[in-house]
């Protein structure tokens, strides 16, 4: 991935940053999200009654799917880096919406925009809208504003 400068970020503002590669939810990844919050509702991790619900099988906690913003379904599509990036933490959502329930065994990606870019003391923010999308879906799986923080 080629730095970006910070002039070319600027400029791509309103315009897509990056599309992922798309990332397998597997059965493994939602027990390892309930283990980790104390999410075991059976609709996640019990195959069998989870066969028995309007979903046909497991599906994946809606806080898993945006937890992989953190990491796969940003990284994973090339985004640009920016020159001079000392750190990148988040800052925070904006609006965050559930809109597709996530089968295990589905595979997601992500399509983030940038909507705004601010400077701030030794940071710049970065406004992104994402999509999380749903292979096959009619509808993405959620949508999340996220706030970040570039560290130059």
């Amino acid at each position: 991935m080629t730095p970006t400068s910070l002039s070319d970020l600027r400029a791509r503002t309103g315009q897509e940053l990056a599309l992922s590669d798309w990332v397998t939810v597997t059965q493994e990844m939602v027990n390892g999200f309930a283990d980790a919050t104390g999410d075991h509702q059976f609709i996640h991790v019990d195959p069998v009654r989870a066969a028995q619900t309007p979903f046909g099988g497991p599906v994946a906690h809606g806080f898993l799917t945006l937890a992989l913003l953190a990491g796969r379904l940003m990284t994973a599509g090339g985004g640009p880096r920016l020159e001079g990036a000392r750190m990148v933490v988040n800052y925070g959502l904006n609006r965050v919406r559930f809109i597709s329930p996530v089968p295990v065994g589905s595979r997601l990606r992500n399509r983030a925009v940038l909507l705004a870019l601010e400077d701030g003391p030794g940071y710049v923010q970065l406004t992104v809208a994402n999509t999380i999308e749903l292979e096959g879906g009619d509808k993405p799986a959620a949508t999340a504003e996220t706030v970040m923080r570039v560290y130059l």
